[in-house]
């Protein structure tokens, strides 16, 4: 019902259509039809609607109520508030009380900074930003930083900690001597020469445990924990609120003899709980699904004997998990960081992938066994950075990630240990023209200029 509808309507109108006595459907259809209520609206005829056995009517009541913010029936709402069973309603009636703004609600919503429902305390919260200057409200609202809710702990940190939502003019940038770098070494190592936020965006996917080709780990915890090691300083070097973009999936360690079972690791699940504790944020879950064909047939057995518990999988999927690192700040803060043509020409253009499954045939070389490719580098570059960006890659391979920067005109940073994979990088490399005149360099761990030299 529009505001118009509204004002032309009168009381007894309401006193009919609101009564409690009607039927659930007839009183919803109303509830619903409202629309924004006009400050002559009397919320007087709702408030009985409170009463009603309804959950919906309820919360329907009490969402109207809020439109107009009655301080006059504050007590009434605080009343209904505190005796709310209803989730739904009671953090609705909590939303209400907030949105008048008047001190008066001040000692009721202190008291729902302690209720167990952690969205009641957050709307609570959010409703006593407003006096957070006062010393009442500011010893209450510092008394939840050891809340048990993770989301009630970050919202007081962000409203009583120091916010600076400004421009920072170090953000789009990235040191000289690390563009189109690419290192020869243990990463580890490598990282340590990296400044602190230097980096836009990291897109790897790691060696998997104990396979072929690659280093074999004393134990599987050796394994996360080595991988633990290089994203704790991945973090470190990114810039705030930037994103980490990891691709894995679950691996099969070959059984010893056919009396032993093979083994499979879920690294991408094991991997996640280590992650946020170093300080990344769990953005997206993208699901990279390759043609049937790409995967090995571990159905042959299966397909003979149709057997019950002998069926296996043929694993067509990996996880593409995307990670920002922590920040008070919103998305926006990152992009405002930015002059207004760089966001013009970074913007993604023509059709793109609309859901979370991204359909991507694999690639193939003939140096190493497990490239990834470069249109999956790409989108997701193009997704997740802007142009002139610094792009890491911590297990270069063959440098696909870098090739795909160049391409979209990002600058990139490698790391990789095999030698042999470096030296197909280059040969890939020497077919590239290179961005922004920045020519390939590459060097040893030990041989890493410093801003300082490049200076």
């Amino acid at each position: 019902m529009r505001e118009a509808q509204v004002e032309c309507i009168d009381d007894s109108y309401f006193d009919r259509a609101l009564n409690p006595a009607n039927e659930e459907r007839n009183l919803i259809a109303v509830l619903e039809g409202l629309g924004r209520l006009p400050s002559s609206f009397d919320v007087a005829s709702l408030l009985p609607l409170l009463q009603h056995s309804s959950v919906n009517i309820r919360l329907l009541a009490i969402k109207n109520i809020g439109k107009l913010r009655p301080t006059n029936h504050l007590p009434a709402l605080i009343e209904f508030a505190n005796n709310e069973k209803a989730t739904l309603v009671r953090r609705e009636a909590v939303s209400t009380i907030g949105r008048m703004r008047t001190e008066a609600a001040i000692p009721a919503l202190v008291n729902f900074l302690h209720d167990p429902d952690a969205k009641v305390v957050l709307q609570a919260t959010r409703a006593l930003v407003t006096f957070k200057k006062q010393k009442q409200v500011e010893d209450a609202m510092l008394s939840l930083l050891d809340h048990p809710n993770e989301l009630v702990q970050a919202a007081i940190k962000k409203e009583l900690g120091e916010k600076n939502n400004g421009k920072d003019t170090t953000h789009s940038q990235s040191p000289d001597f690390l563009k189109n770098l690419f290192v020869q070494g243990d990463v580890r190592e490598v990282l340590k020469s990296i400044p602190d936020e230097s980096v836009h965006l990291t897109f790897t996917s790691p060696p998997y445990y104990n396979a072929r080709d690659y280093t074999i780990y004393k134990s599987y915890d050796e394994y996360l924990e080595f991988l633990v090691s290089v994203f704790k300083e991945v973090h470190r070097i990114t810039k705030e609120g930037r994103f980490f973009v990891l691709n894995t999936s679950p691996v099969i360690v070959p059984r010893m003899s056919r009396s032993h079972s093979s083994t499979r690791y879920l690294i991408p699940y094991d991997i996640h709980p280590r992650l946020t504790k170093i300080g990344w944020d769990f953005i997206e879950d993208i699901v990279w699904i390759k043609p049937d064909p790409s995967a090995k047939n571990r159905n042959g057995g299966f397909f003979q004997h149709r057997k019950p518990l002998g069926y296996k999988a043929n694993s067509v999927s990996e996880s593409v998990i995307v990670y920002r690192k922590h920040t008070d700040k919103l998305i926006d803060w990152n992009m405002r960081q930015y002059p207004e043509e760089i966001i013009e020409a970074s913007k993604v253009q023509g059709d793109y992938e609309k859901t979370n499954v991204w359909k991507i045939a694999p690639s193939n070389d003939k140096v190493h066994p497990a490239t990834f490719p470069k249109k999956l580098a790409a989108r997701v570059i193009q997704f997740y950075s802007f142009k002139n960006d610094l792009i890491f890659d911590p297990f270069a391979g063959t440098g696909t990630v870098g090739q795909a920067a160049l391409n979209s005109e990002r600058y990139f940073l490698l790391a990789e240990q095999e030698l042999s994979y470096i030296q197909r990088a280059r040969e890939l490399f020497e077919k590239q023209e290179f961005f922004g005149d920045i020519p390939l360099k590459m060097c040893s761990s030990n041989q890493i200029p410093h801003e300082s030299e490049n200076a």
